[in-house]
């Protein structure tokens, strides 16, 4: 059963309802980034595999997780509520059965304030400017997503900050990986957003991943 990857900073209102809904033999590694709350502990506490990561950054959260990961499919998810982990199986399901390579779960809102729009906006941009660089057309550059993780660590994703989602999927085009995307509801998180939440953090994600694509 598949490795779940959770970059955590400062995310406990969210764990208990995050790891609560794991499913059956999905095993969550939660890694922590530098939280200041707690988050690590209670984690801990709730039974998850907790691994710190000193060095902040998005994708240096991501990749501490691949490492200590051990499953042969391996999944990635925001930890904050925005993400329901009952919908991981769909986003798993057609890697461990050899149909996908990479599977992307594309947001779909379920409340009003889910997704802001200027959030909504950047990724859309985001979404046609890799359409129009490789042969992958998705609708969404989402934080929930999974694939063999093997091939992913030989993929050689470099950023270590908010461009690692991005420059995955196009490395994975470049590799010929068949890439496909499922929708996920997408609900208001827990506390408050560090990136889709305010326009400060949309606007470092978009530079990090503007910086990928250069």
């Amino acid at each position: 059963m598949p490795d779940v990857i959770l970059p955590v900073l400062d995310e406990r209102e969210a764990l208990p309802w995050v790891l609560g809904r794991m499913p059956e033999g999905y095993r969550p590694i939660v890694v922590d980034n530098g939280s200041t709350d707690g988050s690590g502990e209670i984690a801990a506490g709730l039974g998850a595999q907790v691994v710190r990561e000193e060095r902040r950054g998005f994708g240096a959260a991501c990749f501490a997780g691949l490492e200590a990961a051990t499953a042969e499919v391996v999944c990635f998810m925001d930890c904050d509520g925005s993400l329901d982990p009952r919908e991981l199986p769909r986003v798993a399901d057609p890697v461990a059965g050899g149909q996908i390579d990479l599977m992307m779960g594309a947001r779909r809102p379920t409340a009003r304030g889910a997704w802001p729009l200027h959030a909504r906006v950047a990724n859309r941009v985001l979404a046609l400017e890799l359409a129009r660089r490789s042969h992958v057309r998705v609708r969404d550059i989402g934080p929930m997503r999974a694939a063999r993780r093997l091939d992913l660590i030989d993929l050689g994703v470099k950023d270590r900050r908010f461009g690692w989602p991005l420059e995955m999927v196009l490395l994975a085009a470049r590799a010929g990986w068949r890439v496909a995307e499922v929708e996920v509801g997408y609900r208001p998180r827990e506390g408050r957003s560090k990136v889709t939440g305010t326009v400060r953090g949309t606007t470092r994600a978009v530079k990090d991943m503007a910086a990928v694509l250069r």
